[in-house]
């Protein structure tokens, strides 16, 4: 069997959709080296890995893209934050590399310069994707606001005409110092977004269609395999059986971008309802927040423990927290704050599995509206449940390496 090194960025949110592809390659046979955040170390080796922390300077770089006032001055300092990181993300890989032999190389999209390292490293690599991917296509609209799928001649003449806009804008922004990158590394530049994810030979994302818009020209090199939904192993705390009301759930980014009012709007719009608030703010102190008899706010809940109770999820708009509500055929709305957010958010909407309420718009009432609204969209949430199921999850990413990377071919 294969020794396979695996690489995430400094976000639990990119591990833990990870996890059980490790998992299944592991149960297969094969050798397991991972690396990634130095918390997750205990967590790591307990499930078999060879692992060890990435450069501790990598993590010492937080997302700082929620200062921006524009939506163009977020995607430059992220574009800043993610040329930083891939100054050390790039050497760490190569050492690792030097110093584990692996047979095969999986890397997380976001570490631009581990990405071109395992490139110039000529071995089988690939990369794997947990949140809405960039990519043109004649079905689907312009990445970045969060715009509806076009319908007839006029959408399609919008779309033709934004492209520039928001993909030229989000070109001319991340190419130069991703080249720059590459070019250190002895590699030729990317010309387009597009250009960039067809690099790798194997790009596992981490979703399905129809959550995903659907496409007829979807590069050769992408599997979807849906979300690979974990939570690290957790007994449940004893105040949650005490709970008799419907669960809703609210979430907050586990990198910090100063989606508080979130949680404030909630609670301020479900204090007299007949719901239960189970909010989980990561990346921020839950004592700055007021409470309430019917909420409850903790730093950190494997959300898997409450989905099966909870009658909608209110979502920041975070990829990994909102596919894994519809995972459970839980309803969600979703209420974007930035990043990719606007179109996790859209497709939300255009899948019937729940609605969206802009951060800009957010209010109490306004938020209360949407969540009753969502509440009505069970079978939608379930339809999209049953796709992330047909789509594989950590066994058909796991066979997708076999048989891409590893020339491994299974029954």
């Amino acid at each position: 069997m294969a020794r396979i090194l695996a690489y995430t960025s400094p976000a639990r949110g990119h591990l833990f959709p990870l996890t059980p592809i490790l998992d299944e390659l592991c149960k297969r046979g094969h050798d397991i080296v991972l690396r990634t955040l130095a918390s997750q170390m205990e967590l790591a080796r307990s499930h078999g890995f060879d692992a060890a922390p990435i450069d501790k300077r990598i993590e010492a770089m937080p997302h700082d893209d929620y200062k921006a006032r524009t939506a163009r001055g977020g995607l430059q300092r992220a574009v800043s934050m993610f040329s930083a990181r891939a100054e050390h993300d790039g050497p760490d890989l190569k050492q690792a590399i030097a110093s584990t032999r692996p047979d095969a190389v999986i890397v997380d999209v976001n570490c631009w310069g581990a990405v071109a390292a395992a490139e110039a490293w000529g071995g089988p690599w690939g990369t794997f994707c947990p949140y809405p991917l960039a990519l043109t296509s004649r079905d689907a609209p312009p990445f970045g606001p969060g715009l509806p799928p076009a319908r007839g001649t006029l959408g399609r003449m919008r779309d033709r005409a934004l492209k520039p806009l928001f993909v030229g804008t989000f070109e001319r922004t991340m190419l130069p110092p991703l080249n720059e990158i590459r070019k250190r590394l002895g590699l030729g530049p990317v010309s387009s977004a597009d250009d960039m994810f067809g690099r790798p030979p194997l790009l596992l994302y981490l979703t399905a269609e129809p959550f995903e818009y659907p496409r007829s020209d979807w590069p050769s090199n992408i599997v979807m395999v849906g979300p690979c939904a974990w939570d690290p192993p957790a007994e449940p705390p004893e105040w949650l059986a005490e709970i008799e009301r419907p669960i809703v759930l609210v979430t907050t980014s586990s990198e910090f971008q100063n989606d508080g009012r979130l949680i404030e709007a909630a609670l301020d719009a479900f204090t007299e309802e007949n719901v239960h608030i189970i909010a989980t703010i990561p990346s921020q102190d839950s004592a700055k927040f007021r409470t309430s008899a019917n909420a409850s706010l903790v730093p950190f809940l494997p959300h898997g423990l409450v989905l099966d109770r909870v009658v909608c999820a209110i979502t920041h708009g975070g990829m990994g927290a909102t596919q894994k509500a519809l995972v459970h055929g839980v309803p969600v709305c979703a209420v974007p704050f930035g990043r990719d957010q606007l179109e996790v958010a859209r497709r939300v909407e255009v899948a019937g599995a729940g609605t969206r309420l802009p951060a800009g718009r957010l209010s109490p009432s306004r938020l209360r509206a949407k969540v009753r609204e969502a509440m009505a969209c069970v079978e939608g949430a379930r339809r999209v449940s049953e796709s992330f199921a047909l789509a594989g999850g950590a066994i058909a990413a796991a066979t997708a390496i076999e048989t891409h990377l590893l020339e491994l071919n299974r029954d």
